[in-house]
């Protein structure tokens, strides 16, 4: 039986609002909204009946929901997969209208909602995200656990972890990428998520990929794009503010959005601390903390990377430059050279290397943070 974990996510809404909530598959959306919303009409357009059903005349859903009772809908109706029937927006719309319901739209992929034809509601439907896992939420973390099981709930901590993985892997590429034809060549796809191990949590280089894969350029833009969208992947971009020194300021670097996932797919299995392959996942694991708390706390700042010509690097730059962020299993001498670098650029309110230490210490201005406790200072909505 698969454990219950208290989420972060804290959707409230008032009468008569609807929502958006957004997030990969078996991240414990429709677990946490048959739970938080138990009174409510559940709707799964899994279903391949009830997909059928109201893809194909839309107004059935307004006729099923006209003979329930008030009572029942005076809770949000949940609809589950919305992005399986786009068509269904416009009768959701004339709903929320005419009859005031109010609808909690869950789905796992914006691709088919980006159209132009695709109603998202004018902007009545307020916008969450639910990512995997958090420290926080987990509670007794094992970071090992974490960096190789990944922090989706169904998955973590599981000893059967990788074959969970490789079927997530692999059912993912078939029901949500191949079958739902956001690509036209599966066999190229397929190649270039292979080619992801040499370039995830690397500056992308969008020629050498696209060479290693037989395809163009553009190709390229667009299969990332559809991780993007899909839900599966992110973008860091460079942090633009102007600066003395030469640095890398088009290009973005890509992460998966699950560290365990990231893992099983460049092919790593982590035993200890020591290794290169654990300092990048250790880097990934905070970057999905960071993710998660700027959208639970309803938190805008940007997440970039700053890289100079010459090498010096720091890991993650939150809103316009106010906290510079560095990642480091084990923190030695010299492992400072680029936040100090930074620091007399851009004169940041805070400087923090998180490492996977348990001592805290300062080196100067900069903050050697054990990483729950940046962790904690993160969620508390301390940082930033």
């Amino acid at each position: 039986m698969q454990k219950y974990y208290n989420r972060k996510l804290d959707l409230q809404l008032p009468a008569k609002q609807s929502a958006f909530l957004w997030g990969p598959r078996q991240c414990g959306k429709s677990t946490y909204l048959r739970k938080k919303f138990s009174e409510s009409i559940y709707i799964d357009l899994l279903d391949f009946d009830l997909r059928d059903r109201f893809g194909v005349r839309p107004t059935a859903l307004g006729e099923m929901l006209h003979a329930q009772p008030s009572a029942k809908l005076a809770h949000p109706v949940v609809i589950d997969e919305v992005q399986n029937a786009p068509n269904l927006l416009d009768e959701i719309h004339r709903l929320i209208e005419s009859k005031h319901y109010s609808f909690i739209l869950c789905g796992s992929s914006g691709r088919k909602l980006k159209a132009p034809s695709v109603n998202l509601l004018g902007g009545r439907a307020w916008r969450h995200h639910m990512y995997p896992l958090t420290i926080g939420e987990i509670g007794e973390f094992d970071l090992l656990t974490g960096l190789n099981c990944g922090l989706l709930p169904a998955i973590y901590g599981r000893q059967n972890y990788r074959r969970n993985l490789d079927a997530y892997v692999n059912n993912y590429l078939e029901t949500e990428i191949y079958n739902e034809a956001y690509v036209r060549n599966a066999q190229s796809f397929s190649r270039f998520f292979k080619a992801m191990r040499f370039f995830h949590g690397e500056i992308v280089n969008y020629s050498s990929i696209a060479r290693d894969c037989g395809v163009s350029n553009h190709t390229v833009r667009t299969y990332i794009e559809v991780l993007e969208d899909t839900l599966v992947g992110y973008l860091v971009h460079p942090f633009r503010r102007p600066s003395k020194r030469t640095t890398i300021s088009s290009k973005p670097k890509f992460y998966l959005f699950d560290v365990g996932l990231a893992n099983f797919v460049c092919g790593r299995t982590l035993d200890h601390r020591s290794t290169s392959e654990f300092g990048k996942s250790f880097e990934h694991l905070i970057l999905t903390e960071i993710w998660a708390a700027r959208s639970y706390l309803e938190k805008d700042f940007d997440i970039a990377f700053w890289r100079t010509s010459s090498g010096l690097e720091i890991d993650f730059v939150l809103g316009d430059g106010q906290v510079a962020v560095e990642v480091k299993s084990r923190v030695r001498s010299g492992d400072l050279r680029g936040i100090n670098a930074f620091i007399e650029e851009y004169q940041p309110e805070t400087a923090i290397v998180v490492t996977s230490e348990n001592d805290r210490r300062r080196i100067g201005p900069v903050e050697i943070m054990p990483y729950r406790e940046f962790v904690s200072l993160l969620n508390d909505g301390l940082l930033i």
